[in-house]
């Protein structure tokens, strides 16, 4: 029986629960259609994201939307690899760059820590997306070391984690394809907001990955995607639900984003923040990132049989980043994928902006609140982030935050730096920054790294 795109355009606008058969043939035709055969329209995809967001999918419609996503293309098969396959995602961030240090941990933990029991070891395909809004963007931040390569087909990805255990990609033109085109279209009708939509995107691409496990960072505060903490839980439990029906084992963590995490928020900079860390230098500005990235990359390692517990396996993650294999494993896979090992040198040496501004405490007092998502647009203002896809991005602009919120400050104490490759650029963050970094006379009360954890055991 044909089906037809307005009819179930039609259904879902009553309210009605989709088909799969539904589901499943509006995907093929947006996939399929082709400048000569429009199977399915702009506008008729705009229609149906429209009444997804006003009448939300349930379960089985979700599963059924994020499976035919996933398999609208290409896939990942890491069989051959004979390895246990994991992946981290998180839902953006300001100066949030834990999967710099979370895949050569993995990485690491996978090459120099066995377990015995015939446990299989661990590969990260690590695919990973570009800055957007106040957002950034892992690959953003890699593309900046000289030659490295973030786009290489299944083949090579094969070929690097056979090598190196992880690989830090973006995703292939042939990956879910289904997801570019609906992601297009909803950042152009007000409809990026639905957690339902969110869900299918995420899930269909790391899915997509041929996953054993996943471990969902999922932001909360006023640097997070989504707008409330009860909206973060909702999209955390759907998430869960629909990796685990997948029979891939997930956990999400809600994690605070009331400030930017770790000391920069850029490109070239937060990759020099990683490789210190890895280097062995633990800037204070850096402690809750690495704490970040070691609970994460613990919930890894326990989901992939090298850690009884996730505390354990946070134990074991920084035992690793302390003994400089996480390092090793890093520059393994940079010159796996032709990027330029010798910039690491000395990484501070590589940061060239042409204009730096900072700005200083008014007075004495505590840093006590601040938007971060205007945080994020004054680093995306400086020129290290995008408007809108395809706007090109500076290695260099951004900001160095010199306190943490909390922080006792005194008049004139520097609060933050900016950086652009453009002096005409700074006036604007600046004066964005003025407004929403606040001080006041009493500390202010502070929310845990870690909020709340969701597995399957916690969903009714």
């Amino acid at each position: 029986m044909t089906i037809h795109a307005i009819d179930v355009i039609l259904h879902k606008r009553d309210g009605l629960a989709l088909t799969d058969a539904e589901i499943q043939s509006f995907i093929r035709a947006l996939v399929d259609r082709t400048p000569e055969k429009q199977f399915v329209t702009d506008a008729q995809i705009a229609s149906l994201l429209m009444a997804i967001f006003q009448h939300g999918l349930d379960t089985r419609e979700l599963a059924t939307l994020t499976t035919a996503m996933r398999f609208s293309g290409e896939t990942f098969d890491a069989t051959p690899l004979h390895t246990f396959t994991i992946d981290k995602h998180s839902t953006g961030g300001v100066g949030d760059k834990t999967s710099l240090l979370i895949a050569p941990i993995l990485a690491a933990a996978g090459l120099s820590k066995p377990k015995p029991g015939g446990v299989p070891g661990i590969c990260v395909p690590m695919i990973s997306g570009r800055s957007l809004g106040h957002t950034g963007g892992t690959l953003d931040k890699l593309e900046t070391i000289p030659g490295f390569n973030t786009q290489l087909n299944l083949q090579q990805l094969t070929s690097v984690l056979k090598e190196c255990g992880a690989a830090l990609i973006g995703q292939t033109p042939r990956v879910v394809p289904a997801d570019r085109i609906l992601y297009a279209l909803r950042d152009h009708t007000g409809t990026v907001e639905s957690p339902f939509l969110i869900c299918a995107s995420i899930m269909s691409k790391k899915l997509a990955e041929s996953l054993n496990a996943l471990v969902l960072d999922v932001k909360v505060g006023s640097g997070a995607f989504m707008p409330t903490y009860e909206k973060s839980k909702f999209l955390s439990e759907l998430m869960v639900r629909t990796g685990e029906a997948s029979g891939t084992r997930t956990a999400a963590l809600l994690t605070s984003m009331d400030e930017p995490l770790g000391r920069f928020s850029g490109n070239w900079i937060e990759v020099w923040e990683c490789v210190d860390i890895m280097q062995g230098k633990r800037h204070p500005m850096s402690a809750d990132l690495i704490e970040l990235s070691n609970i994460l990359s613990g919930w890894m390692l326990h989901l992939a049989g090298r850690a009884d517990t996730p505390e354990s396996g946070a134990n074991l993650s920084d035992e690793i980043l302390a003994s400089g294999e996480a390092y090793q494993a890093w520059l393994k896979i940079i010159a796996a994928q032709s990027g330029d090992i010798t910039i690491f040198e000395d990484p501070a040496a590589f940061h060239k902006p042409t204009a730096t501004r900072t700005l200083t405490a008014s007075q004495d007092g505590y840093l006590s609140s601040m938007d971060c998502k205007q945080v994020g647009w004054a680093v995306q203002r400086l020129g290290a982030g995008r408007a809108k896809p395809g706007d090109a991005v500076s290695a260099h602009a951004g900001i160095e935050m010199h306190a943490k919120r909390g922080d006792k400050l005194e008049k004139d104490q520097p609060l933050v730096t900016i950086f652009a490759e453009d002096a005409t650029l700074l006036d604007e963050p600046e004066h964005m920054l003025q407004k929403t970094l606040q001080i006041s006379t009493t500390p202010p009360k502070l929310q845990p790294l870690i909020r709340e954890i969701v597995t399957v055991n916690d969903l009714t």
